[in-house]
């Protein structure tokens, strides 16, 4: 199945593109947001695809009115190569909640609903209109994409998050958004209007409290956090992705020394999770696959090891060296693939911790180099 996705680059685009990555009867189309400025390479990108999610919009401006005929434009344009070329894939818009304000943005999307669904009963094309709730999850933009988002960077890079209105969210994780993107391509739902349930209900002043215990407790003091249910472990992957890995990691231990030896507190956490230690060879190197959800920690206590992680559809590679003679741990962030190498001449002793046990049905762990 060949799959194309406008919008490819933005935040949803992305979490798509690289889910889609994880499918081997998936054939992902490229796109660039430029193809909208190139009728050749649009109509070249419609033609090549059974299926087009069509992310690509415009969700914030100074003007209203510019948000507004940008986003109508997008969708014609996209329905004017398509018929140019006369292909009928299966379109998926993604469409807000917010086509029930009264609002510029709203207006946009509802409208290019409304047209990419004449579209469809012109050509007798498949067509889903998606409504969506509000969106969060790691990557988001700051100040763009969500208050989770710009909240998590605030914290993170030692700034002081404000509330100008205490509203109700109704929410969705970024994972289960397009978890069920995926279900409408492959059960090939077609419905005018598909609405989307939000997956998690709070008030901005609730998440912004979650937000800064994590802040204290794991940011600050290196504790892992107690997390009840699944929208606070989503919560906890979206505020750890804003952290700079780089100037944070790793992290040292305190090393307690007196004549019987050492000892090191490695986790302090209040979410359980398993427990398990790797002695590893001179020049051998383990991991080389990364995780959508879990929480994982590598503490280093004795050698000399590197480790490096690298984001998924991305070609940087961030490195870092531990050695056992200051004891020290960096965790894994969700969607980066990651490896521990053993540099010394010794065995490597490292203790792991993740916050869930392994399920063989359910693993969470896909394979994938970290330098290509």
């Amino acid at each position: 199945m060949r799959i194309g996705i406008t919008g490819q680059a933005g935040f949803v685009g992305t979490h798509l593109f690289n889910f889609l990555g994880l499918h081997k009867d998936v054939e992902r189309i490229g796109f660039d947001d430029s193809y909208f400025q190139d009728e050749n390479q649009l109509r070249d990108f419609v033609k090549s695809c059974d299926v087009i999610v069509h992310l690509a919009a415009m969700n914030r401006h100074n003007d209203p009115e510019v948000l507004y005929r940008t986003n109508i434009l997008l969708v014609e344009k996209l329905i004017g190569a398509m018929e140019t070329e006369h292909v009928n894939p299966h379109v998926i818009f993604s469409s807000s909640t917010q086509e029930e304000r009264d609002n510029k943005y709203g207006q946009s999307k509802k409208e290019g609903r409304e047209l990419l669904l004449k579209w469809a009963q012109r050509n007798s094309a498949a067509f889903t209109g998606m409504v969506i709730p509000n969106v969060f999850g790691p990557f988001g933009n700051p100040f763009y994409n969500s208050v989770v988002a710009t909240f998590s960077h605030q914290l993170t890079h030692n700034e002081q998050p404000k509330i100008d209105v205490d509203g109700n969210l109704k929410l969705i994780y970024v994972n289960e958004l397009v978890k069920e993107i995926w279900d409408i391509i492959d059960q090939e739902k077609s419905l005018p209007v598909y609405p989307i349930a939000y997956t998690s209900e709070a008030k901005v002043s609730e998440i912004l409290a979650i937000l800064e215990k994590y802040k204290s407790q794991y940011f600050e003091n290196a504790i892992l956090p107690e997390i009840k249910n699944s929208f606070e472990l989503n919560l906890f992957n979206t505020f750890r992705s804003y952290i700079n890995h780089s100037d944070h990691f790793p992290v040292l231990l305190k090393k307690n020394t007196d004549n019987r030896g050492s000892f090191v507190e490695t986790v302090k956490t209040s979410i359980g999770g398993q427990f398990s230690f790797s002695s590893t060879h001179p020049g051998i190197t383990r991991g080389e696959h990364f995780h959508t959800r879990k929480i994982e920690r590598f503490a280093v206590i004795q050698g000399k090891a590197v480790i490096e992680f690298r984001k998924i559809g991305s070609e940087e590679v961030i490195h870092f060296e531990l050695d056992g003679i200051n004891p020290s741990f960096v965790d894994m962030p969700v969607w980066y693939t990651h490896n521990i190498t053993n540099v010394g001449d010794e065995d490597l002793l490292t203790l792991f911790w993740i916050n869930e046990f392994f399920d063989p049905k359910d693993p969470d762990t896909f394979f994938e180099k970290v330098r290509i």
